[in-house]
């Protein structure tokens, strides 16, 4: 075989591989599967109840569930194209917004639902107590984290004053358990789960931000743009799972992935003390933006953001 002939074979290889990975690539980017993040908490429970219900394959549509850490780690992947939507928390997903990341929240899912707790070994029996103390969040682009900063602004305590790290949410009451955290600012079921465990609840978040948005179901610009049908049936799918867990919160605990009930009977008492909520409307919209408004006050935002690059009305 002469020189030319094997040029021509190598050329004609490389051509197929090549095609044969643009391929693979682009049947794998879209293959008609939503993948759908979100965060180990209760929070999110109308989406464990559609999936587990098999309200998204009713409808025809096919999903894959992610879990992740914490709401910052969800939108970078949000960010990078690798999921379409979330149920996170709306710190990170404003955070996201004002960086330019192109996602809109297409629903409100709960309001409240976070709070301080305390080890009764701790010490601390006020906020003035939190000063020099361990405390743990989600990390720092968590909504947990931002409740905690305007917490102590309003008690007049500068946050670097503590001694504040992020740690994973599952393991946070371990920490406080064998004495390596003072307290954490987190979200439930583990507010509950901790009090149950002898703990104290120093401030329930209802008492720091009365009404506050915590998680929303976002979605990516380009998820919106291409598969409008299917995210509106999202938000319908949401709204009927959300309505079945608030007529059934009982019910609705048996329906949810183990790893986030450890204990029936705490897991019923915090589900049934959560605001769920669906939709966009007026009144919900204002709570969004109002608590943007503090966070620029707070600086974890430089400047506010206009309501049409926050929301998404998939029903309009």
């Amino acid at each position: 075989m002469n020189k030319k002939s094997i040029i021509t074979i190598v050329i004609i290889v490389a051509v197929i591989i090549i095609a044969a990975g643009a391929y693979m690539f682009y049947s794998n980017q879209d293959d008609g599967t939503v993948t759908i993040g979100y965060l180990p908490s209760d929070h999110d429970a109308a989406l464990f109840i559609a999936d587990a219900q098999d309200m998204y394959q009713k409808e025809g549509i096919n999903t894959k569930l992610v879990q992740f850490n914490n709401g910052g780690d969800l939108m970078t992947a949000m960010a990078s194209g690798e999921v379409d939507v979330g149920y996170v928390g709306i710190t990170p997903v404003l955070s996201s917004i004002e960086k330019g990341v192109p996602v809109k929240v297409i629903s409100g899912v709960q309001t409240e639902g976070s709070g301080i707790v305390v080890s009764n070994s701790s010490g601390i029996t006020s906020v003035q107590d939190l000063e020099g103390k361990s405390i743990a969040t989600p990390g720092e682009a968590s909504i947990q984290y931002m409740l905690l900063k305007y917490y102590l602004n309003q008690n007049n305590i500068d946050i670097k004053d503590l001694k504040v790290s992020a740690m994973k949410v599952p393991s946070m009451n371990d920490a406080l358990k064998s004495n390596q955290i003072d307290g954490m600012l987190t979200y439930e079921p583990f507010v509950t789960t901790a009090v149950e465990n002898g703990n104290t609840e120093l401030v329930d978040s209802s008492e720091i931000i009365p009404g506050h948005p915590c998680c929303v179901v976002a979605a990516s610009d380009d998820f919106l743009k291409e598969h409008p049908d299917e995210a509106k049936k999202i938000v319908e799918i949401h709204g009927n799972a959300t309505k079945y867990v608030q007529e059934n919160p009982d019910d609705s605990v048996s329906q949810l992935p183990k790893d986030i009930v450890s204990n029936p009977d705490i897991e019923k008492k915090s589900l049934s003390g959560i605001n769920f909520v669906s939709g966009l409307d007026d009144a919900y919209k204002q709570k969004v933006l109002d608590f943007m408004n503090i966070e620029v006050d707070l600086g974890v935002l430089k400047e506010k953001i206009p309501a049409e690059k926050i929301f998404y009305d998939v029903t309009a």
